[in-house]
């Protein structure tokens, strides 16, 4: 990968080590100094053109542009302050990020207010983080202050539009102090995505993000020929991440904007398969993108394409399904696509990001295990097909300088390979907190394992001690690959049976094609919380009771494309296959329009929101999901 270059932050374990005299912003300046010329940055443009207008940047003019809105925010805040990037996807987002760094302030990466759906989220992370500064684009800089202007003048941040510094003030620039002290400082706030609860801001250092591109790095060996192409939001931890790849090595990364992709997901699979330079190129996606491409993606008649350069795509973010990977690789592996370059990982946004993936080397491994087992706590390998068996996709190995052990998560105690149980981490990549969350930190990130395995553990060379984070997602190790078996508050609990959500949906995605493939919510309600139209029907089988607070089970599946279908037909259907491979019962299967559904900002299924809205009955009258486009828009 990068050789010497990346030896230069190994120490003589092997593991990774950091100087003190050098953080992200000094890496960047070694870049503009070096690569003075080359391009640092493109931007792909569909507003106006159908096949996008490139706007690039080169280090030499990315540094001028950091240098002086970095010295524009040094002339309005403190070091430590926080700074908003409130921008749309695009060029100035990249600079205010940086420059929030260059300036000694703490980053924080949102979104403009013009965003739809989103308004609540942004007030709520707003008031946790209590920004000195606003920065924006010029295009976006009249939502920002009509976002504000309910408060009083004191009360208001400044807003700077990036676009409209001159390049003439860097020359007051003060560049941050070296030393050990900046580089556990806070770089920037993740906030996560939250579903029901008020987002939370994770603090993640200069350390912690370095220690974490260069385990991106490591992982799909990356080099300095490589490229990256995203359409990520950037202010979700897998999108922000590849465009500060280019900091520490690696080429240029090609940027469009997740609406772009979503009407167009041709225009992702061609830049993928550039040719001008025919570089090494890799990209990062959740899993129902894939599934999107293989769909709307494919090239017109007539029309060449050569993804042979393709190294890996990191799929992740949401649990990566079988199918998904499937359609893909069978729509693109006629124009070269390699069969080893999608690559399922497993990551959170209290680890800056990368927790584990499948090597490059590596094609995605498929294990069928079996099901009852699954749900008990055992992870039993059985042959494909087997009657009550389920599809795991393995994560891979835990990236360098990380550690994963599997945790019995009332006891503390370290499970052996095989053994179900919680995924606690530790590393240099690993957050500090939460900001403003004194107990929640202690909580997730400040534990310690009661007791580890005499031998098989994985806890070996960790390097924290009593600073093991609970991830909060069930995990299994088997023959040397992580599996992630779902989350610890999804589990779906019926008559004291576990069930985990994906395998339920999968299960009703498969019974009838009148469902959206990967639009469907499993979640349990408590039986007297069940809506009265649950009851009327009669058949759910449940008469109400008040004092009936067993745990029911509810789907929530959008409808597919032209689909007229009986809904008592698609539910009895439904009803007979869940209850066939899984021995429960669907007491309600709501069948909801398209785009109705919540999903987190990586776009996800968001369960307990979906939950939330069925229990207020908002999601049974009609309820849209106006957050993020639907994906045939």
């Amino acid at each position: 990968m990068l050789n010497t270059e990346f030896e230069q932050f190994l120490d003589e374990t092997g593991n990774l080590h950091f100087t003190e005299d050098a953080t992200l912003v000094d890496y960047v300046e070694r870049n503009v100094r070096e690569q003075a010329d080359t391009l640092a940055y493109r931007y792909l443009d569909f507003s106006r053109e159908r096949d996008g207008e490139r706007i690039d940047l080169t280090w030499a003019q990315f540094g001028k542009r950091l240098r002086a809105v970095a010295a524009r925010l040094q002339q309005v805040t403190k070091p430590g302050d926080r700074v908003a990037i409130l921008a749309p996807q695009s060029l100035e987002y990249v600079i205010g990020f940086f420059a929030s760094l260059y300036a000694s302030n703490i980053a924080v990466p949102l979104f403009s207010p013009d965003e739809p759906g989103h308004t609540d989220r942004l007030v709520a992370v707003l008031a946790d983080c209590e920004p000195a500064a606003i920065l924006t684009s010029t295009k976006s800089a009249e939502a920002v202050r009509d976002f504000f202007s309910d408060r009083p003048a004191k009360d208001r941040p400044r807003v700077i539009a990036v676009d409209a510094v001159p390049d003439s003030v860097g020359s007051s620039w003060v560049p941050p102090t070296a030393g050990r002290n900046n580089l556990e400082s806070v770089a920037y706030l993740q906030y996560t995505s939250g579903s029901t609860r008020v987002p939370a801001g994770v603090e993640i250092t200069y350390e912690a993000v370095a220690a974490n591109a260069l385990q991106i790095y490591d992982c799909i060996e990356i080099d300095r020929n490589a490229r990256g192409v995203t359409w990520l939001p950037m202010f979700h931890d897998m999108g922000l991440l590849t465009v500060i790849l280019p900091a520490l090595g690696g080429k240029y990364v090609t940027i469009m904007s997740p609406q772009a992709f979503v009407r167009r997901p041709g225009r992702w699979i061609r830049e993928l398969a550039a040719d001008d330079d025919r570089a090494p190129t890799y990209a990062a996606a959740p899993n129902f993108a894939y599934e999107h491409a293989a769909m709307r993606g494919l090239p017109r008649d007539g029309e060449t394409l050569d993804l042979s350069n393709v190294i890996g795509l990191i799929n992740g973010s949401e649990p990566v399904t079988v199918s998904s990977m499937r359609k893909f690789n069978e729509a693109f592996a006629p124009y070269g696509l390699s069969s080893k370059a999608i690559k399922p990982c497993y990551g959170m946004a209290e680890a800056t990001l990368f927790v584990s993936a499948t090597q490059r080397d590596n094609e995605a491994l498929i294990s069928y295990v079996d099901r009852d087992k699954l749900n008990a706590g055992e992870f039993v390998p059985v042959e494909e097909g087997t009657e009550g068996s389920v599809a795991q996709v393995s994560c891979g190995q835990v990236a360098l300088s990380q550690w994963a052990a599997i945790v019995d998560p009332e006891t503390g105690a370290e499970l052996p390979d095989g053994r179900v149980g919680e995924i606690w981490l530790n590393g240099l990549n690993i957050g500090e907190g939460y900001w403003n969350k004194d107990q929640e930190t202690v909580d997730t990130f400040h534990n310690t394992i009661s007791q580890r395995l005499e031998s098989g553990t994985h806890t070996e060379g960790a390097p924290f001690d009593g600073r093991w984070m609970r991830t909060g997602d069930f995990g299994v190790w088997y023959e040397g690959e992580l599996y992630i078996t779902g989350r610890v508050k999804d589990l779906v609990i019926v008559d004291g049976r576990n069930h985990y959500p994906q395998d339920l949906e999968f299960s009703a995605q498969e019974a009838s094609s009148a469902l959206r493939p990967g639009f469907i919510a499993a979640f349990a309600v408590p039986a007297n919380q069940l809506p009265k139209e649950v009851f009327d029907s009669g058949h759910s089988g449940l008469t109400y009771d008040a004092d009936d607070a067993s745990e029911q089970l509810v789907v929530v599946a959008e409808r597919g494309p032209g689909r007229k279908s009986d809904p008592q037909e698609i539910a009895d259907t439904v009803r007979a296959a869940v209850a066939g491979r899984h021995g429960v019962m669907v007491r309600d299967l709501l069948l909801v329009p398209a785009g109705s559904i919540p999903r987190t900002s990586s776009g996800k299924i968001a369960r307990r929101a979906t939950k939330a809205a069925y229990i207020d009955g908002s999601l049974r009258g009609g309820y849209q999901q106006t957050a993020f486009p639907d994906a045939d828009a």
